[in-house]
Parts: structure tokens; C-alpha cells; sequence
């Protein structure tokens, strides 16, 4: 989802971005973007990644800076992993919502040292499998994972081919669940639904006629007040457990979600790049967002002004 001034790179344009960095391509990292500057030095480019809370990220901090800053923003739509290449190259200067994807810290942070930590964002991101709340008054033991199986049945769809469905979003979020689906031994087949507003068109209609479902899903998200869920309880997590990702047995961790800027940016972006490192709300205030934009239909802009214009003694707090 873009706002207002948005420069025209999509997802097609992330995967063009992902082949220029992939294994034995030219470096790119020190490229210099060509949305740099574009509307003079108090410019920048946030990007935006597809999940509304993190549009609602962009939405507020695109509306302070342009209506309280005096700055002039892009936003750029760019799925997670592209979304650092483009990071490290300079043509986004900020990533607000990063889920840990260690590979690509120690690659831009550690490593190359084009990409800096922007500090953390104040809400924590858990994902994590789950059922609707009306299933699990129905049947409480469905709450264990070791009990999935013999409702297999029950999730069955005409996409998960003779077992129970466990529905996820898109193949580009982070995602361990078909090795778990493996590894547990579960009568389960992961079906991607393509993105997390198809996702949520087809739990939203399976909640409607009270059918039973097994979706991959997280927090902060604003459907659980529209559609309450309950998790499912996967083996404990525990500090590496997840290190090897084709054995995983473990469930998700619950992350600190951060932000990154680029290195050049972090430097030399005055009282943006300083704003961008003060950006911290709950995890309540982007729920808030994320309700207005995705359930009653406000442009983000919209939403964003509405926030903006209830909770001056919070976005006052970020500002340089």
C-alpha cells in the first residue's frame, strides 16, 4: 500500500533489486540511488513493506516528517529480503518494521557495514499458529500441537489434498512451517494464500460461517479484534533452536521488531535520519493505524493524520 508521493518501484521492481545482489553479481552497495535527493537535501525514501502494520509504520512517519519537518517523502513497496539489498544499495534509507533475518544483518551490518541499527521499534512481533477462538471453546485440546493431528480432518480444504490445511500468507514472509509440518509428523499441508489480504479475506469468510481453520498468523495484527484466535501451542522455543532450518521442531520467538537505516543516511540524514531513530510506539498505537487503514478503509495518509492529530504527547517525543 502507497502513500501519496510514491516512487514507482513495486515487488517486481524488489526482484530485480534481489538478482543485482544475488551470488557472483557485481556489488551494488555502493551504488548511489536514484531516488537520492530526488526533491533536494530534505528527501528520503522509507520503505514499505506488504503487512498493513507496517504500513501504518510508513504512514504515520511519512505524515510527521513531511507535515511537522517540513520534508519531502517517497515510499518504495518491497518485500522483506529485497528490502535489505535495497537498504545497503541507498535506494531506501530506512526499513521501520525488520522481523531478524540474521543472514542479511551480518551481511550489511557486520559485514559490509552499509546498513546501521536504527534501534528498536517498541512493539514485539510474535507469529505463531493458531485457530479460531470459537473452534477452541469446542474442542480446548486442539491448543496442543500433539492433538493436531486428529483434527486433520475437520481443517481439510480442496487445496491441502487429503489433510488438514494450515494456511499461511505469502512464501516471502519468514516462515518455518513446512519444515515443521515435517518434522512434528503432522497430517498437515502448508497452503500459501498469497499474500496477507488474501489471507485475511479467507479467514475473515471461514469466521462468518463458523468453520474450523489452522492458519500461520501474528502479533500485533488488528484481525484478532474482528476475528478472535487462539494459539496453538508449538514445542517451546529456546535460543537456537531454530538455526537449522530444515530440523526445526521449536515454536517462533517472540522479536523485539527494529529498524535499520542506511549507513550514508544514518550519517548525514540530520533531522530525519534522528527522527527515524526516535520512532517508537506500542504495539496498541500501530494496531490503532492498522484498524483504521485495513477494517474502516482510510487512505494511510488518513489514518495517519487522524493518529497524528490524537497523540501529540507521543509523536512529540520523536521529534530531532
Amino acid at each position: 500500500m502507497r502513500i501519496r508521493t510514491t516512487v514507482g518501484v513495486t515487488l517486481a521492481g524488489a526482484s530485480a533489486l534481489a538478482l543485482l545482489t544475488g551470488c557472483g553479481a557485481a556489488d551494488m552497495t555502493k551504488q548511489a540511488s536514484p531516488f537520492a535527493n530526488a526533491g533536494g537535501p530534505k528527501s528520503l525514501t522509507l520503505s514499505v513493506q506488504s503487512w498493513v502494520g507496517a504500513q501504518s509504520n510508513v504512514a504515520v512517519a511519512q505524515y510527521v516528517l513531511e507535515h511537522k519537518l517540513g520534508y519531502h517523502v517517497d515510499t518504495v513497496q518491497v518485500d522483506e529480503i529485497p528490502a535489505w539489498d535495497a537498504l545497503s544499495q541507498g535506494r531506501v534509507d530506512a526499513l521501520l518494521e525488520d522481523w531478524s533475518h540474521p543472514d542479511q544483518e551480518k551481511r550489511y551490518v557486520d559485514d559490509k557495514k552499509t546498513v546501521t541499527p536504527a534501534g528498536e521499534l517498541g512493539v514485539t512481533g510474535h507469529i505463531g499458529w493458531y485457530v479460531p477462538t470459537y473452534f477452541a471453546k469446542q474442542h480446548p485440546d486442539v491448543t496442543n500441537w500433539k492433538n493436531l493431528n486428529k483434527y486433520a480432518s475437520l481443517f481439510r480444504t480442496p487445496e491441502s489434498g487429503g489433510k488438514g490445511q494450515l494456511m499461511d500468507g505469502s512464501p516471502a514472509y519468514v516462515t518455518h512451517d513446512k519444515a515443521l509440518v515435517k518434522n512434528l509428523k503432522l497430517d498437515y499441508q502448508v497452503v500459501f494464500a498469497g499474500s496477507e489480504a488474501a489471507q485475511i479475506t479467507q479467514m475473515k469468510q471461514f469466521a462468518k460461517e463458523k468453520k474450523p481453520f489452522l492458519t500461520y498468523w501474528y502479533t500485533p495484527q488488528w484481525l484478532f479484534k474482528k476475528v478472535p484466535m487462539t494459539e496453538v501451542k508449538l514445542p517451546p522455543y529456546k535460543e537456537g533452536c531454530d538455526s537449522a532450518p530444515t530440523k526445526i521442531t521449536c515454536a517462533y520467538p517472540h522479536t523485539p521488531l527494529r529498524k535499520f537505516l542506511n549507513t550514508d543516511f544514518a550519517k548525514s540524514g540530520g533531522k530525519a535520519a534522528a527522527f527515524l531513530k526516535n520512532f517508537k510506539w506500542t504495539t496498541e498505537d500501530q494496531n490503532e493505524v492498522s484498524l483504521l487503514i485495513a477494517d474502516q478503509k482510510l487512505s494511510p495518509e488518513e489514518a495517519a493524520k487522524k493518529w497524528v492529530d490524537t497523540h501529540p504527547t507521543v509523536w512529540k517525543r520523536w521529534l530531532p
